[in-house]
């Protein structure tokens, strides 16, 4: 019996890092995707991303997509134009929004149609200065096309 008394402090030390790898360095909030209509194939995520620790969101899955890419918006004269973008840098401290008109994540090649009320699961790639990886899985939900806060910024 006191040989397992005197394991326990040696199996809590081999645990700990375990433990504390699971907390995520970025909060997710207000998560969601926009609505499409019948033969859509293609639509917008978007979220706010809080990090206690500078990470790059190098990637996202979708099982409602075939190809999910974050993307960067600009201004080309007047034309709209979307880039894939390879990783977002989320640095320490701060908030990064993912919204209509800016940064945003694609979700192209849909399986069905996406609609108001379905929660769509996202799941968020990031990589740590140490190249670790860890994901992270939403639920965005899913907001129809007239809703408040759809339209681009001006």
């Amino acid at each position: 019996m006191l040989r397992i008394f005197a394991f326990l402090p040696m199996v809590f030390a081999l645990c700990l890092p375990v433990v504390a790898r699971a907390q995520s360095p970025v909060r997710v909030t207000d998560a969601w995707v926009r609505a499409t209509v019948a033969a859509q194939q293609a639509t917008g995520a978007f979220m706010k991303l809080e990090s206690t620790e500078t990470v790059q969101l190098v990637g996202v899955r979708s099982p409602v997509a075939g190809v999910t890419e974050v993307h960067t918006t600009r201004m080309q004269g007047e034309v709209m134009e979307m880039r894939a973008v390879p990783s977002l840098a989320l640095p320490a401290g701060t908030v990064t929004e993912l919204k209509p008109g800016g940064l945003h994540i694609m979700l192209m090649q849909l399986k069905a149609q996406v609609k108001a009320g379905q929660k769509v699961p996202l799941t968020l790639i990031l990589e740590n200065a140490g190249r670790e990886r860890q994901e992270i899985t939403v639920e965005a939900e899913v907001r129809p096309l007239n809703a408040p806060g759809m339209q681009r910024p001006e």
